[in-house]
């Protein structure tokens, strides 16, 4: 299962993680898995290429690991990437179920 947590301060987003495979099919024709990769890192792609927001981005594609954190407060452009992939994300998690993927915000 890939689990996801959406990171919040003070109601702005700081960034997110992403942990696991999604279990959904064998490596490579895995669609739950390659939803949740376009989505997430489309995501990061986009703020680092059109924004000038400043992020932090950690990888472990063995582990199914991925880090994306906000050096600063987020623009209102990149909240709502962040909101675009959080309804993607959670739209996939409806469909295919919580036991390939699960979507948490947390407020820190």
């Amino acid at each position: 299962m890939t689990e996801i947590e959406i990171v919040k301060h003070d109601g702005e987003y700081r960034g997110f993680e992403c942990n696991g495979h999604s279990g959904f099919a064998e490596e490579g024709e895995d669609i739950v898995c390659s939803a949740i990769s376009i989505l997430t890192i489309n995501t990061i792609n986009s703020i680092d290429h059109f924004l000038e927001d400043k992020i932090s981005v950690t990888t472990d594609e063995s582990k199914g690991m991925m880090q994306c954190y906000f050096m600063g407060k987020p623009s209102k452009e990149a909240t709502l990437l962040i909101d675009s992939m959080k309804l993607g994300l959670e739209s996939i998690a409806a469909q295919y179920g919580a036991g390939y993927l699960k979507v948490k915000i947390e407020e820190v």
